[in-house]
């Protein structure tokens, strides 16, 4: 029979997040696949763990996964972890998990610490729906660019980013998105953790220097603009009001007329006729 593939999870910064499961689990395998093997003794050392482990980055897991599913196969069990979290959450896992899925080789989350979801929790913003995005493009063109086709979204943002761009990130946000609720979570679980709440332009002043910007980064983003100024009262709004502030508010026309339809509680075709009717008569 082969040997199974867990998925374990592991803290992302304070070493007591981890579960009973997991820890047993990291004793029992007969190797640890992980990014960065001195990274991962700290954890196996603090609970007495003698495990081999054996590296496995983005730099080799094509060749490694071949290794790993050749154990797999002869009956071995084997433990795939990320540096902190969930492996094959923007983190190597993956790829080997497919591997093993198509080698008929029983595959096993165990689950545990993630970023993501521990910031999204903290962060007051909604959680019913929510797009985790992992790294935005490191080029500014190509983060705009992604960040215009995420505009219309009806969910909470979620990206992972460091310290040397999430101002720049946020200044991108708030010019393609508009002024939008956001939250940036740093360094959690850890003795400096900070969990910063505000409009996207307050958050890009306040990490606009590189001592304010410093650990690992969650942002979150609103699923809609703030409300400017000048923004229509809902309850009597006409169509073309409502399409008009939410192009203003960054969206492009099909979108506005989108959220406006919804806004209202109309069919999008009845809410085009009106917005048609509404201009015309203006």
């Amino acid at each position: 029979m082969p040997g199974t593939l867990y998925l374990i999870a592991t803290p992302i910064g304070n070493l007591e997040d981890i579960t009973h499961r997991a820890v047993r689990l990291l004793g029992e395998v007969e190797v640890i696949a992980c990014e960065d093997t001195r990274h991962t003794k700290k954890l196996l050392n603090h609970y007495g763990i003698s495990t081999r482990t054996i590296s496995y980055h983005e730099h080799n897991e094509r060749e490694r996964a071949a290794d790993l599913i050749e154990r797999l196969k002869s009956g071995a069990d084997v433990a795939v972890v990320s540096d902190a979290g969930t492996p094959g959450i923007s983190d190597p896992g993956f790829r080997l998990a497919r591997i093993a899925i198509d080698s008929d080789v029983q595959v096993v989350p165990v689950p545990g610490a993630s970023a993501l979801i521990s910031a999204l929790v903290a962060s007051g913003l909604p959680t019913d729906e929510f797009f985790f995005g992992g790294f935005l493009p490191a080029r500014s063109g190509a983060r705009r660019a992604r960040l215009a086709e995420l505009r219309s979204l009806p969910a909470t943002l979620i990206f992972y980013e460091g310290p040397h761009r999430i101002a720049a990130t946020l200044k991108d946000a708030l010019e393609i998105l508009g002024e939008r609720q956001a939250v940036v979570a740093r360094e959690l679980t850890k003795m400096h953790e900070e969990i910063a709440r505000g409009s996207l332009s307050e958050l890009a002043a306040r990490f606009a220097t590189p001592e304010s910007a410093r650990g690992e980064m969650v942002l979150m983003i609103d699923r809609t603009a703030m409300p400017s100024e000048n923004a229509v009262d809902k309850s009597d709004a006409s169509v073309s009001a409502l399409v008009t502030e939410f192009e203003a508010n960054g969206l492009d026309h099909r979108a506005a007329l989108k959220k406006a339809a919804r806004e209202l509680g109309l069919s999008r075709d009845e809410a085009y006729r009106r917005l048609v009717s509404e201009r015309r008569d203006s």
